[in-house]
């Protein structure tokens, strides 16, 4: 991000007219680019989340932790597994380190598409995210339980017959029981060819504390998060090879330096193999 593009002193942002962007309430995809350390906030959205940390300090670690498996997978995934392709179901706002440039840092021919449902987010995507050479980025404004529409134009981009890695990084989270997370998930790799991957993160309700801090965190966002157990979460990985160390604990994929160094955090992830 570039200041030029920082709503962080609450100046009106740039192309949002007719977006139905409302910056008078915290918005759950500011308030996360706060804990991240990002720029692209209000000061609505630095009280939020400010309030959510006087109950939850740890949120900036779950935050900072779960972007960081963000980037240790995509590299695994273009690098060791040789992937591609890259499908990335609810983006978020841009920051440092995003799929597509993880990506083409270790094969510049690599192609993402990005999908998001809020206007918020593509009009930072549109205006940020550009490709390198020789690689595609693309993107789709659709909400995760839109499969059918997802399938279809991702698939102007991505070549279904080759596989692909299915990223769903924190957005399971905001479905509800109701909704049927797990069947959005196997209608997604439905059509991807077998050597395809899921990457899959979200935060878990093992945490009284994170509990309370989730109750009071939807009572202010314009969103709702749904805590589920670790089992739960596991359950979205079934009939899928899960590449080691398997279902953890954010810090505990495959970590580095920085992420061996992180306390325990309420939030699990894992990346599993179509067969």
């Amino acid at each position: 991000m570039t200041e030029d593009h920082s709503p962080s002193q609450d100046q009106p942002e740039q192309g949002t007219a007719g977006t139905g962007i409302d910056t008078s309430v915290p918005h759950s995809a500011r308030i996360w680019n706060y804990w991240l350390g990002g720029k692209d906030n209000y000061a609505v959205d630095r009280q939020a989340g400010d309030q959510y940390r006087e109950i939850f300090p740890g949120i900036t670690v779950v935050a900072r932790t779960s972007r960081g498996f963000l980037t240790r997978a995509v590299r695994y995934l273009a690098g060791e597994a040789g992937i591609r392709q890259f499908l990335d179901i609810g983006t978020g706002l841009p920051t440092a380190d995003n799929t597509h440039q993880i990506a083409q840092q270790v094969a510049p021919e690599s192609r993402t598409v990005y999908v998001d449902h809020d206007p918020l987010v593509l009009v930072h995507a549109q205006a940020l995210l550009t490709s390198a050479p020789g690689g595609v980025t693309s993107y789709i404004e659709a909400d995760v339980r839109d499969t059918e529409e997802i399938l279809e134009q991702a698939a102007r981009t991505l070549d279904f017959g080759q596989p692909v890695a299915l990223m769903m990084l924190g957005i399971l989270g905001q479905i509800p029981d109701s909704a049927d997370p797990g069947a959005i998930v196997t209608r997604l790799l439905g059509p991807l060819s077998p050597g395809s991957y899921l990457a899959l993160s979200d935060g878990t309700g093992t945490s009284p504390v994170l509990n309370q801090a989730i109750a009071a965190y939807n009572q202010i966002s314009a969103s709702s998060y749904y805590l589920r157990s670790p089992e739960q979460i596991a359950a979205f990985f079934d009939g899928l090879a899960l590449v080691p160390p398997g279902v953890v604990t954010t810090p505990r994929w495959r970590p580095d330096l920085a992420a061996a160094s992180a306390r325990l955090v309420n939030a699990i992830c894992g990346v599993g193999r179509k067969r």
